[in-house]
């Protein structure tokens, strides 16, 4: 046994000893627990223990002055019983607002570094608002059996996105797992997953956060909550409220479990991560852990001590200051390291980028360390390339080659053109064939776009074609709430009372629509889940704080909704069996360009404001080496049109594959052949795919 690990001194009737100073957080020892914490302006410093759900602790060490070196604090303490045990720290400096130290030694402050965090381990059961550490941290055992799994090395080409919120993909009693709106419950329904044919999942926040931050009641007396969780309590912890199992604190097994099954089904896990503020607030928010440890290192601070808001959610975390940019990218590897999961969707950000007065950094040191990291680097790192501070840098975020985007000008170009709004084509045609007006192949790759037209922000596919305004009347604040520029055209029906078949039958085309130029687009697609099956947020555009039937999947919807279910199955294996929409076809046949566009003739594309009409042509070699070419056909009119195809060279023809104007029949059973003597007619607001595949 080494001779650093034996008990030096002792604390009443605990027995310590100076710790690993380099590991933060708690960490198991032989014969004891490392406890580790880092505070530039602390005078002192404790540590306090609980018993599990205890409101008084049991005991209180200080850490002895020759225990602290610089500015860490680090301790072990032998023989605790580690499985009945909580912790947090007090820590005692100064208090003085405008200079931005803030600490209270009266507060009990989380683990920064908390793998596991118990005390509210059920979701929805409302705490002690008298218990003001409600937040504690455990030492987790790490020895969960993982059978040989690694994280996966799917080829970011191939990567069909699947966003969802772990409790609303399965609370609704109609998804018919077991163990409703958890981790448990999503593993059972990784065979609808595999079936539908996605690669990756995203899920919404999962990193343990407080659903009732922020809650109020409704007028019927239900809580109005945190439903999407973008407000973390602790960065390194998953959600206890998340697994079935949560209340017997095993949620980091369970997680383990879903990671560990997606990859058995060769399907990713992405996390949507929240590095740009936390759960603290503003001056008037709470003490949870960052406040009350360092809070001028941890938040960006005015001049006079208040903290700078580009998250819009009261403060900023300071990304780029060392001690800051260490935790996330120590996180991120823990991630990636202990769960296996594969990537990183980053909230907001462009507040990644700031620097320590909010300035946007030419070279943010975060950003370009989480690029380059070894442990990070078969790791997706997706940015939304905007914050709350106006700071918009899609196509422009710094990204080393390695970053993509959520391409919000995709979603919205989209979504003008099959609106039917004038002056759109160019831009959407821009959009199908990679974006690269936006993003430059040669510094960011084949991968920058992840191309979607609906997220969780915003109305679903459905709603985006049948509501013109948004109705978030549920949410409480009279309608203010949720964005105005939805882009969306309700096909002359708003909402679903009384709806005629007609329109119905039109919303299902729109969606079809949609669906086709998705898959048929380069970059990496991206869906919400329940969109493949026409699910409705009944026109909430903003359903943050809907824990119920507005947020949660109904899936009923798809045993009446099939045909949607089907094309959105047909549209991703038709782009898995074509590279060339993946940019993955090794050649281009006889000189063709990989992209090019057209209008009603070939070769000829109308960039006049009225032009509605749209060909797309994609040209490569298919899996087996074969000349392949795909033609995508879009009439966003309310009249038809005709359009003569390219020519192909010798020996090939087209046929035609899908043709969303059939209404359920939009995918032919077997491809017609398409008389290159004729324009072929493209019906009123409908999409056409057409393919080539030389035969020898």
């Amino acid at each position: 046994m080494r001779i650093d690990l034996h008990p030096t001194d002792t604390y009443g009737n605990f027995k310590i000893r100076p710790g690993l100073l380099l590991a933060n957080g708690a960490h198991m020892v032989p014969g004891g627990i490392n406890f580790t914490i880092y505070s530039s302006g602390a005078k002192s410093c404790e540590l306090v223990f609980f018993k599990p759900h205890a409101k008084e602790p049991f005991a209180t060490i200080p850490f002895p002055e020759n225990y602290r070196i610089g500015n860490v604090y680090s301790m072990i303490v032998f023989d605790l019983d580690y499985e009945n045990l909580e912790y947090g720290f007090k820590i005692d400096g100064e208090y003085n607002f405008q200079r931005g130290n803030v600490f209270n030694k009266n507060k009990i402050l989380l683990d920064p570094y908390a793998k596991l965090i118990s005390g509210r381990d059920v979701w929805g059961e409302e705490p002690d608002w008298d218990n003001e550490f409600q937040y504690r941290a455990r030492v987790a055992l790490e020895d969960y059996d993982w059978e040989g799994d690694t994280p996966l090395k799917t080829p970011h080409n191939e990567i069909i996105i699947y966003e969802t919120h772990v409790r609303g993909f399965t609370k609704d009693e109609s998804s018919g797992v077991k163990f409703k709106g958890t981790f448990a419950g999503l593993v059972e329904k990784i065979p609808y997953l595999k079936e539908l044919g996605i690669n990756a999942v995203e899920l919404l926040p999962i990193f343990e956060f407080d659903e009732f931050e922020g809650a109020r009641k409704d007028a019927d007396g239900n809580y109005l909550m945190n439903y999407w969780g973008y407000s973390t309590v602790g960065f390194f912890a998953p959600k206890a409220g998340y697994a079935a199992s949560g209340k017997y604190s095993m949620q980091n097994d369970e997680l383990k479990n879903l990671v560990k099954e997606l990859h058995k089904n060769g399907i990713r896990i992405i996390l949507d991560v929240v590095f740009n503020h936390t759960a603290e607030g503003n001056e008037h928010g709470p003490y949870i852990s960052f406040k009350g440890i360092d809070n001028k290192t941890y938040y960006i601070l005015t001049p006079d001590g208040y903290y700078y808001n580009f998250s819009g959610c009261g403060n900023t975390l300071n990304c780029n200051n060392p001690i800051v940019r260490n935790l996330i990218l120590t996180c991120l590897r823990y991630w990636v390291s202990t769960y296996h999961v594969d990537g990183f969707r980053f909230d907001l950000a462009a507040i990644l980028g700031r620097d320590a007065s909010g300035a946007p950094m030419a070279n943010p040191p975060l950003l370009e360390s989480l690029a380059y990291d070894p442990v990070l680097s078969d790791s997706i790192l997706i940015a939304e390339a905007w914050d709350a501070g106006g700071l918009y840098q899609v196509g422009s975020f710094p990204n080393y080659g390695r970053w993509a985007e959520w391409n919000g000008k995709y979603r919205d170009d989209v979504r003008k053109f099959l609106k039917g709004e004038s002056g759109k084509a160019e831009c959407l045609a821009y959009r199908i064939c990679g974006s690269e007006d936006i993003y430059n192949r040669y510094w960011r790759g084949d991968c920058a776009s992840v191309n979607f037209i609906t997220c969780h922000d915003g109305f679903t596919l459905y709603d985006l074609f049948a509501y013109n305004d948004k109705h978030n009347e549920a949410n409480g604040w009279g309608g203010s709430d949720g964005g105005n520029d939805n882009h969306s055209w309700n096909c002359g029906w708003e909402g679903d009372i009384n709806l005629p078949d007609e329109v119905k039958n039109l919303r299902h085309k729109m969606i079809k629509n949609a669906a086709a130029i998705l898959f048929t687009s380069l970059g990496i697609p991206m869906i919400l889940a329940g969109d493949e099956f026409g699910n409705t947020q009944f026109g909430n555009n903003n359903p943050y704080c809907q824990d119920n039937k507005i947020s949660w999947l109904d899936w009923n919807n798809l045993a009446e909704n099939q045909d949607l279910y089907q094309f959105f199955k047909k549209m991703i294996a038709f782009r898995k069996a074509h590279p060339v929409l993946m940019r993955m076809s090794q050649g281009i046949p006889y000189g063709y360009p990989m992209a090019s566009v057209h209008g009603t003739n070939a070769w000829q594309f109308d960039y006049s404001p009225e032009n509605r009409v749209i060909g797309v042509m994609f040209a490569g070699k298919n899996s087996e080496g074969a000349d392949d070419f795909i033609y995508l056909g879009i009439n966003a009119h309310w009249e038809s049109h005709g359009v003569w195809l390219p020519a192909l060279p010798q020996n090939m023809t087209w046929q035609v594959e899908i043709n969303t104007d059939l209404g359920d029949s939009a995918v032919y059973d077997k491809p017609v052949a398409i008389n290159p003597a004729n324009q072929f007619i493209i019906g009123a607001r409908s999409v056409i795919i057409c393919t080539s595949t030389f035969q020898k």
